[in-house]
């Protein structure tokens, strides 16, 4: 039985897609696991690189359309149903999965009818579970990819560098320019520009 990690990148910003990773650990893991969020873009480069070369893992992507229709939330919660649904399609059959750790308070069990797995919420998890460390590291490079990507075809907010939060620079390109196509409609601040 496989332990699965899950973490997700992107709830906060206002533009772009909101993605999660689903990991398994290959062991030796890979040394030098924590959050996200506390490594230099270096050492997350390094460390994706390595997470994908030796361990499994898989991403869920949810577009600001649907975020938009379903809430973060439920946006999130899709996303993370859907790495964990790719994950599970790679593994061997008779592998099962014993349990799927979820970074935070809340999982997709019960939440997301296709969620089928035992999942556990860890509050912190990102800096505590190796496996959501790694989660944590694909989903947050993965939407950087797609941020800076989507920032050469819309070249005002800034997105190289901000990833699509809500940055004085990007709130003023809003203002300026108005949303585009990546924007999510439901935010306060776009919705705000649209009522204007």
């Amino acid at each position: 039985m496989v332990t699965i990690g899950v973490d997700e990148a992107g709830r906060g910003p206002l533009a772009g897609p909101v993605v999660a990773a689903a990991v398994v650990l290959c062991k030796p893991r890979p040394s030098g696991l924590d959050d996200s969020k506390k490594l230099s873009a270096a050492r997350r480069a390094e460390l994706e690189d390595k997470i994908k070369r030796r361990c499994r893992w898989a991403v869920g992507v949810v577009e600001p359309d649907e975020i938009d229709r379903l809430n973060i939330f439920g946006a999130t919660m899709l996303a993370m149903t859907l790495a964990v649904q790719a994950l599970c399609e790679q593994m061997a059959h008779d592998e099962g999965v014993g349990e799927v750790l979820v970074d935070g308070n809340l999982t997709p069990y019960g939440r997301r009818p296709e969620w089928c797995w035992p999942a556990r919420p860890i509050v912190g998890g990102d800096a505590l579970e190796p496996c959501i460390s790694a989660a944590s590291i694909i989903a947050k490079e993965h939407r950087d990819r797609i941020m800076r990507e989507a920032a050469l075809a819309h070249p005002h907010y800034g997105w190289e560098r901000n990833a699509g939060y809500g940055t004085p620079e990007h709130l003023a390109a809003l203002r300026e320019h108005g949303p585009t196509p990546l924007h999510r409609r439901s935010f306060a601040p776009v919705a705000q520009l649209q009522l204007l």
